[in-house]
């Protein structure tokens, strides 16, 4: 099992707020945006061109180049992006290189095998394909991933990575307008807002802390045009100043203070087609807080979360792992649009973080889940349906965004080992905290397992009872308490004395003379009794 840890908060915040351009800004800023997209593009089409060849007198040479047709900062805005677009695909190559590496290792496993064998786990020996069709498709399968994975590992060796600006995906979508149910004119003006480019990275010192695209404390906007678009500027210095402001409602007063202080703020301003709506993102770098050690962060117990396709499934645990109060149940629908998706993780965990703060949590655990390859045929066999439900986990967006709303709330994300939370939780807790008038489901009880994972306890109630025999002869032991907790429930020895729990042996009030007390039928044990002699005679 891996340890439990606390999981460090986010190094940067972004907000977003809507432009209200007027016709003749949103026409500016769309001629500016296509321009330097077209820079952009052939900047990117150039150090993908340079591959691993590329260095600091490349980069330099490129950055002249555009200097010249635009501005020194637009240069290095555009530069920068360029970078961090082919890192990105540098880094997506790899990925997809890994995954047919596992693919091939999987399938070329499951064809040494008989049909229809089992999988012995003990043994490390895959199970076999069921029918002789199967294991010829599987075969012909094993040929296309491994002449799929030359081409990429060629691709790899020379530096090539392959990108669109705009996506990919939109771009394949130019062939299938009638399924994506757009137009041809819808197509090109969604696929110019997606190759636009409008953003600058800020500078500390600088007034406002951004250059190029400027906000100032009242809001107003300005943008530094490219040389070639100078004739355009309403103000002085070759700027354009719109005719909207900005308020940014959420983390404002951060915002506010950092532009008053001239610190580096990063602006982007993209145009949503769909919606006809204009934003511009706000975003700069935090300080990293220090992360709390796990044993300060579990002090006051934890609620733990076990993650579902529909719903996020909680309760809270005591420091000694016991369940406390109700379980709760959190849900959301993945099943619309991408903003309502995100919307309803967003509300479902704002209602698990205010249960946090009302239970006075200061952790919440959660398992560390990774379904790079749990959407595999090879992995799940024909279950479609587990497939399907395991690739509609948001586990990424929805750890994500758990980390960045919690460290607003000083609430620590505690992530556990994923192993065996639900088999053994529904095994251990299930059916004992049933009642008639309260069903735990097999996510509950998953929950706490999930706490007492975080909490460095083991996931069953209690252990075996001591031997020879199945009694408690020797008295009960438990892990329900850490070893170092006093009056622990374990192996105990006998001890001479009273037992009572209001004091320890040999202490108190009641703890000594219990029968020297004066009562009615109760002699006093400390007195001397003698029987008196035999009479002779009566």
């Amino acid at each position: 099992m891996a340890a439990s840890i606390v999981v460090p908060g986010p190094a940067g915040v972004a907000v977003r707020d809507r432009l209200r351009v007027s016709e003749s800004d949103a026409a500016v800023l769309a001629e500016v945006g296509v321009y330097l997209g077209s820079l952009a593009a052939a900047d990117l089409a150039e150090r993908s061109r340079k591959g691993l060849a590329h260095d600091a007198a490349s980069w330099a040479v490129r950055k002249r180049e555009l200097t010249g047709r635009s501005s020194a900062r637009w240069a290095g805005s555009i530069t920068k992006a360029t970078h961090d677009q082919w890192a990105l695909a540098r880094r997506g190559q790899a990925a997809h290189l890994a995954w047919l590496h596992r693919q091939i290792t999987a399938i070329e496993a499951r064809l040494a095998r008989p049909l229809g064998a089992k999988a012995d786990k003990r043994a490390g020996l895959a199970r076999g394909y069921a029918t002789r069709g199967e294991w010829h498709a599987k075969s012909r399968r094993l040929q296309t991933l491994k002449d799929r994975l030359t081409v990429v590992e060629a691709d790899r060796a020379a530096g090539r990575v392959h990108v669109v600006r705009g996506g990919k995906r939109f771009a394949n979508a130019r062939h299938h307008l009638a399924a994506a149910g757009l137009s041809e004119q819808t197509w090109r003006e969604r696929w110019r807002a997606e190759r636009m480019f409008l953003a600058a990275d800020g500078e500390s010192g600088k007034r406002f802390g951004n250059e190029t695209i400027r906000v100032t404390d009242t809001g107003q906007v300005s943008v530094k045009l490219p040389a070639p678009l100078a004739h355009l500027a309403n103000a002085p210095h070759g700027r354009y100043v719109l005719d909207a402001t900005v308020a940014f409602k959420h983390r404002g007063q951060e915002w506010l203070d950092r532009i008053t202080a001239n610190r580096a703020v990063a602006y982007r301003i993209h145009h949503d087609t769909v919606r006809g709506r204009w934003y511009i993102t706000a975003s700069w770098q935090r300080t990293a807080a220090p992360v709390l050690p796990l044993d300060a962060a579990l002090a006051r117990g934890v609620v733990g979360v076990d993650m579902n396709d529909d719903h996020l499934a909680a309760w809270q645990l005591d420091v000694h792992g016991n369940p406390v109060g109700e379980p709760q149940r959190f849900f959301y629908d993945l099943t619309a649009t991408a903003e309502h998706r995100d919307a309803q993780i967003r509300h479902a965990l704002t209602r698990l973080l205010h249960f946090a703060r009302r239970c006075s949590a200061a952790a919440i655990a959660i398992e560390d889940l990774d379904f790079t390859d749990g959407t595999s045929r090879e992995k799940h066999g024909r279950n479609k349906r587990f497939r399907r439900l395991i690739s509609r986990f948001p586990t990424a967006k929805l750890r994500a965004r758990l980390v960045s709303m919690a460290a607003e709330q000083s609430v620590a994300i505690v992530a556990v080992d994923p192993a065996y939370t639900s088999r053994w939780g529904a095994q251990h807790w299930q059916k004992p905290l049933t009642t008639p008038r309260r069903k735990i489901s097999r996510h509950d009880a998953a929950s706490i397992a999930v706490g007492r994972r975080a909490l460095g306890h083991p996931i069953r109630r209690r252990t075996a009872p001591p031997h020879p025999d199945q009694s408690d002869r020797g008295g009960h032991r438990t892990a329900q308490a850490r070893p170092d907790t006093r009056r622990r429930e374990e192996t105990r020895p006998h001890i001479p004395g009273p037992r009572t729990r209001c004091a320890p042996p040999g202490r108190g009030a009641k703890a000594g003379d219990q029968g020297a007390q004066h009562r009615s039928g109760h002699p006093a044990e400390q007195q001397s009794w003698q029987q008196d002699s035999i009479p002779l005679s009566l």
